[in-house]
């Protein structure tokens, strides 16, 4: 299997894995967006809470030059630790949430 097909099976295997758990409160569903045409992948959640609407996204993955660029983390322990438990290495993941100039001082991937 090619690079690009494994990262793609592993992130709808990280999505559909935190589909799977329930918020405590509300009447929310958790949505997998998996787009492998455009290579855009999000987990939101969307339903009614105490507080009203929920219409949230909870994290955004695409894949770009063959790197996963992690656009948005909203989740507890962090995306990017799942990804390298999964076997992608550092060189190939992109910390989309930070700003370009700075992700030069991290240890992944600058673009």
């Amino acid at each position: 299997m090619d690079k690009l097909n494994k990262y793609r099976e592993i992130i709808v295997s990280v999505v559909k894995k935190h589909a799977q758990y329930k918020p405590s409160h509300g009447k929310i569903e958790a949505l997998c967006i998996c787009d492998q045409e455009s290579d855009n992948y999000l987990l939101m959640d969307t339903g009614w809470d105490r507080t009203g609407r929920v219409h949230a996204v909870v994290f955004h993955l695409r894949i770009i030059d063959g790197k996963i660029c992690i656009e948005w983390d909203g989740t507890e322990r962090g995306i990017t630790g799942e990804l390298l438990e999964s076997g992608v290495g550092k060189d190939d993941i992109i910390l989309g949430f930070i700003r370009p100039e700075y992700r030069q001082f991290s240890d992944f991937s600058v673009a």
